[in-house]
């Protein structure tokens, strides 16, 4: 063959050399969703069957992540099957990593449907190790800059299309799919958060995205996703229509941009500062005006549920012989355990334990009666008087309840509990007094 002149080969030849040389040739027949092996070489003996599923093949060549063969997250593999529809020629390079294989091999993909487009051809070669290393240089330059959109694709809202969709996590290539724009817009809801889901749909209403961008416009927004690997995290949806001359051309580009690293941090950031809002700094339970707040809610609750809701002021006894004594730092510690005291006996409760100010404090106890209340006040006043305190070794508190009526006001309610609290402190201390 080698010897033979150019003008003597003929179609047969081809046909010989073609399939001499071709590292794997497939057939496929998607109407019974099957794929027959012709020729299989190489790397190819161990990825390809003799015959199979062509679903599962589609998964094993497409929705797996770059370098890798794990797979992508279910929701996402029922795009499979619109990923495997081809009407006309197609070609792609795919990174394909055979079981327990680190390093991926670069394959030559081409599809050629033929039968009038209802069976397919599916010829691989495999590039050799000089090749794959520059086309992965490339890839990570390019990544290097684009690492942070997981997907984009282009979107004809008059045709009802899709096209260039390309997801980072799989490829670096644009990815073959098959999808009008509606059935996307369907399929793709189940993977936002749910409470987000309605957002995205009312956004993403094709009369919604004519109505509001005009010829250039870019507009985004954050919510959270279901990512490749089934975790949901956040991102930014942006939406851009084309810059065109023809006010019914309705052409779009849409990206999803991973945010969700600068979104948690902001998150953590903003929790810093809430809870330096409403938190003691002392004592780290709610401070004055938190707890206020949450015994007015508690109130307007009451006056329209008839769940019970009762309150508790505490105050330790004799508290400022501890700072004459031993000093305002004693004082403070005496504080913090008083207050984690309080804490912890509070969390099983569903209580919320707050600051009032000094060494007073309120507990706003949710789904308590009086007598419910009554029993957990003396608990607590029973923990405290037993707790040996750092240096003052024991300390008592005098403890005032009441149960909040349908019909109270907040100067009413509070009045009623801090006289509860003073009737125990003048009957002798260390008692719970119920009014």
């Amino acid at each position: 063959m080698a010897s033979k002149s150019l003008y003597d080969f003929t179609v047969n030849d081809v046909a010989g050399l073609f399939l001499d040389t071709a590292d794997a040739i497939v057939v496929v027949d998607p109407a019974i969703d099957a794929y027959k092996s012709i020729i299989r070489r190489g790397m190819f003996e161990t990825f390809l069957k003799e015959s199979g599923i062509y679903h599962d093949l589609i998964l094993d060549l497409w929705f797996h992540f770059n370098d890798s063969n794990e797979k992508v997250a279910g929701d996402y593999q029922i795009f499979a099957d619109s990923t495997g529809v081809f009407k006309t020629k197609y070609s792609r390079r795919l990174r394909l990593v055979l079981e327990d294989e680190k390093v991926s091999h670069l394959v030559q993909l081409t599809v050629y449907p033929f039968d009038n487009a209802s069976k397919y051809i599916f010829v691989m070669d495999e590039f050799d190790d000089n090749e794959s290393l520059q086309e992965s240089l490339t890839t990570k330059k390019i990544n290097t800059i684009q690492n942070t959109y997981l997907f984009s694709m282009y979107i004809d809202l008059v045709a009802d299309t899709t096209s260039s969709i390309n997801v980072t996590e799989i490829s670096d290539d644009v990815v073959n799919y098959n999808l009008k724009y509606s059935d996307w817009r369907m399929m793709i809801v189940n993977m936002i958060w749910p409470e987000d889901q309605e957002q995205f749909l009312r956004r993403t209403d094709p009369e919604y995205l004519k109505k509001n961008f005009t010829p250039g416009r870019t507009s985004s927004y954050d919510c959270m996703m279901r990512n490749l690997e089934g975790n949901f995290i956040w991102v930014k949806l942006i939406f851009s229509r084309a810059q065109t001359y023809n006010d019914d051309d309705y052409r779009f580009v849409f990206m999803v941009q991973d945010i969700n690293d600068k979104s948690m941090e902001l998150m953590s950031t903003l929790q810093k500062y809430e809870e330096k809002a409403i938190k003691d700094p002392l004592t780290g339970v709610l401070n004055h005006g938190e707890i206020e707040t949450q015994l007015n809610n508690a109130i307007t609750r009451r006056q329209s549920s008839d769940d019970p809701v009762s309150v508790m002021m505490l105050d330790l006894d004799h508290f400022k012989q501890v700072n004459d004594n031993y000093g305002h730092a004693v004082g403070d510690v005496t504080l913090k355990h008083f207050a984690k005291l309080l804490m912890d006996a509070s969390v099983e409760e569903k209580a919320l334990v707050g600051r009032w100010g000094g060494e007073e404090f309120v507990i706003v106890c949710r789904e308590k009666n009086a007598e419910e209340a009554s029993a957990m006040a003396e608990n607590l006043r029973q923990k405290v008087e037993a707790y040996q305190f750092p240096d003052i070794y024991h300390i008592t508190c005098s403890i005032g309840v009441t149960e909040l009526k349908a019909d109270d006001e907040f100067k009413e309610a509070f009045n009623r509990l801090d006289k509860a609290m003073y009737a125990s402190k003048h009957n002798g201390r260390n008692k719970v007094t119920l009014l």
